[in-house]
């Protein structure tokens, strides 16, 4: 398996994975009150969109790279 090939069945998982999850979330600590030895903290979600758009650019691209390599073999 050549590097173009990899590189091509990556983007193709990732655009599945585009579409499975539809972006990710992850969580930050914040100091809400400091007051000497009180001390109270927030937990924040925050959410990262991924568009469909890119999942489907994805995809649409590691098949072209797949359908180019099987042409110049």
């Amino acid at each position: 398996m050549n590097k173009n090939n990899l590189f091509a069945f990556l983007l193709i998982a990732f655009g599945i994975a585009a579409f499975t999850y539809e972006g990710f979330t992850y969580t930050t600590r914040e100091k809400a009150v400091d007051l000497g030895s009180l001390q109270v903290t927030t937990e924040r979600t925050k959410n990262i969109p991924i568009s469909p758009i890119v999942g489907i650019g994805s995809v649409a691209a590691g098949i072209v790279l797949l359908m180019r390599s099987k042409g110049r073999s």
